[in-house]
């Protein structure tokens, strides 16, 4: 399992991620965030900008959004998540 240890701002709907294996970079949301419904909101930058780390950590927003430390690793590393092959996830 991985965690979001940072989560900063860049531009647009850019975050500048860090993981607790150390490894970092920038996740591009803009897809994400016309994709679900419940991310709606976020159009707003207003909103976006909004972002903290819950309990899990991993990156969620007032409107109720949130997404999975795992495909956000995924997103930023190219590297997906052994455990998740192995469970079959998708």
């Amino acid at each position: 399992m991985v965690s979001v240890r940072t989560a900063r701002y860049d531009s647009g709907y850019k975050l500048w991620l860090e993981f607790d294996s150390g490894e970092s970079g920038m996740a591009d949301l803009l897809d994400v965030i016309h994709k679900f419904k419940a991310a709606a909101p976020l159009v707003d930058l207003g909103e976006f900008k909004k972002f903290y780390l819950d309990e899990w950590p991993t990156l969620a927003w007032p409107c109720g959004f949130d997404m999975s430390p795992e495909s956000l690793y995924e997103r930023v590393t190219g590297k997906r998540q052994v455990w998740m092959d192995e469970q079959g996830v998708s």
